[in-house]
């Protein structure tokens, strides 16, 4: 029997009355003074906690032999900081990521004139490059994106590669991580395509929220579509695009993911260059259907990163869109403020200060400057300009923070959907290692919350299958929530249940040892109850047959315990 409990971290809240959305550019005042000699163009950015200090640092990929650098937030402003690593080269993404699951972060850097590099933290700091012991390729791969998630769940974190090789003879490459420090190529037997696609960068996610994670590709030039490849559940991939309606042609950029209009299926935005982004709205049933110009969203400039993200905490989520146009006698916007009205359309307000966001710009990433619930960003922009920092202003509407931690799943929870239910209305957020342009956001997840002060229940579907469920969440604080804590019932261990057959297609048989009375429950893929059966005790039957396919979840409760099971539904 497990026992885990439920870590409430500190939190700071000013609150602040200020009714409208309002961002200034902060990156001088606050310690990001990067121009003259440091060369950067095209280069991703991370905005993520490394140190574990609870407050989230920034990272940056670096051109020519300037090595990648590391700046740590003291208390809302940012101090640069050596390690003893130097990194130089073209590097392109820059991940952390805990590929061994042992607590710390270990740092992942794609590069694209040089090989990849995997370096591992001892915990505290001191990095020893493992790349060749954990089978990366010491050959260059011309690689641009990196991107994380455990498409086996097994709980170790997997790598694709996007490799942007000009020649198209180069592959990207899916690795997996044998759960023992090394990674294995399994491009092959995986069915990733075995010739170049100019790639960007990827992400992983379930774009039919079957319980398997699937791989979206961003791919350069219109001749090179988008790539979706399924998840088929046993180690291999096949290719969805055409019939999806994902494989978009495009000069694009981002991967960006996020369930935009809250119907419990992740949607993916696209940049791309004046011919206007695209906006593919997940239609629930394994296609997408493009909604950029009917959302407001098409952009139709030089776009390259973009994320999401609830500005003003006014429960819905808003749109940054990098720009590389610096001229606003072009005619084409130098960066894009989309703000999420009703019906999930977008206006561009003309008060959020972005009046002078007039840079050369490419990657960037959301993070919480200063720990105020408000979400901030960094952008990217190419040398000899600075980089900007765009610091929220705040509000008064109300805010939680997530943050996750695996036991079973990778430690990381990358992969894991977040589920907050305010008066009967549904928030989802979902966990990534490597999104958007380049990107790493915070590994802390913001749902705004409007006037609410409480969440009436707080969800998270775990990578593993487990559950947790908190409910009456009080506003305005940081949660950490470990894998199995689930309000502090005790979870049940899993043999003293057997469901049987799995997958299933007319019924299931629950055998158990408990002696005691026990309640049944089966949740859908998006935590949403199909129905409840009660029993006294020992063997039962569940009749299935007017299931749907898919994934489903099980829960056996007792008066003291329960246990959740991942199911499948033929």
């Amino acid at each position: 029997m497990k026992n885990y409990t439920i870590v409430l971290l500190s939190f700071l809240y000013f609150p602040l009355v200020q009714a409208q959305i309002l961002f200034e550019e902060k990156a001088v005042e606050l310690g990001i003074n990067i121009t003259g000699s440091f060369s950067t163009q095209l280069g991703g950015v991370s905005f993520y906690d490394y140190d574990n200090d609870g407050w989230d640092d920034l990272t940056f990929a670096c051109k020519e032999n300037f090595s990648v650098r590391f700046f740590k937030n003291n208390s809302g402003t940012f101090v640069e900081e050596t390690f003893n690593i130097t990194i130089p080269g073209h590097s392109k993404q820059v991940l952390w990521v805990d590929y061994d699951n042992d607590g710390d972060n270990d740092l992942f850097v794609a590069r694209l004139d040089a090989a990849n590099k995997l370096y591992n933290n001892d915990g505290n700091f001191n990095f020893t490059d493992v790349s060749g012991i954990a089978g990366i390729p010491n050959t260059i791969l011309y690689t641009y994106g990196a991107s994380f998630g455990d498409y086996d769940n097994d709980g170790d974190l997997d790598l694709f590669l996007s490799n942007k090789d000009d020649d198209k003879i180069i592959p990207n490459q899916l690795y997996r991580n044998n759960g023992n420090g090394t990674f294995t190529d399994v491009s092959l037997i995986a069915g990733i395509s075995n010739v170049g696609h100019l790639s960007f960068c990827s992400s992983f996610f379930d774009y039919n929220n079957d319980g398997f994670l699937d791989i979206y590709i961003s791919n350069d030039r219109f001749a090179n579509t988008n790539i979706l490849y399924k998840n088929d559940g046993d180690g291999t991939f096949t290719d969805v695009s055409a019939s999806s309606g994902a494989g978009v042609a495009a000069n694009a950029m981002s991967t960006t993911i996020d369930d935009y209009n809250y119907d419990g299926y992740l949607d993916i935005y696209v940049t791309n260059t004046v011919e206007g982004n695209h906006l593919l709205k997940n239609n629930g049933d394994g296609t997408f259907t493009d909604l950029a110009t009917a959302s407001g969203t098409i952009f139709n400039s030089i776009g390259w990163g973009a994320n999401f993200f609830d500005a003003d905490n006014d429960t819905d989520l808003d749109l940054y869109v990098c720009s590389m146009i610096n001229n606003t006698a072009s005619g084409l916007m130098t960066s894009g403020f989309y703000q999420c009205d009703t019906g999930y359309s977008y206006t561009v307000p003309t008060t959020a200060g972005f009046t002078n966001d007039t840079f050369t710009s490419f990657s960037n990433a959301i993070g919480d400057i200063n720990n105020d619930g408000y979400q901030d960003f960094v952008v990217v922009n190419q040398a000899p300009e600075n980089h900007t920092l765009w610091r929220n202003a705040g509000g008064t509407n109300n805010w939680l923070k997530v943050k996750l931690e695996g036991t079973t799943s990778n430690k990381a929870g990358i992969g894991a959907r977040i589920k907050a239910t305010v008066n009967g209305q549904a928030m989802y957020r979902y966990t990534l290692c490597g999104e958007a342009f380049l990107g790493q956001n915070s590994a802390t997840e913001i749902f705004g919350l409007g006037t609410e002060t409480t969440i009436d229940m707080l969800e998270i579907f775990w990578p593993s299958g487990l559950v947790d469920t908190l409910t009456n969440v009080t506003a305005n604080q940081a949660l950490n929530v470990i894998e199995g804590s689930t309000l502090g019932i005790n979870e049940e261990n899993a043999e003293s249940f057997s469901v049987f057959p799995n997958p299933a297609s007319d019924y299931m048989m629950i055998s158990t040892t408990i002696s005691t009375p026990y309640t049944v429950t089966v949740f859908d893929s998006l935590g949403k109850e199909v129905f409840v059966q009660k029993e006294q005790n020992g063997q039962t039957k569940l009749d299935v047959s007017s299931l749907t396919s898919g994934l489903f979840f099980l829960e056996i409760r007792t008066a003291t315990t329960k246990t959740v099971q991942k199911v499948v539904i033929q």
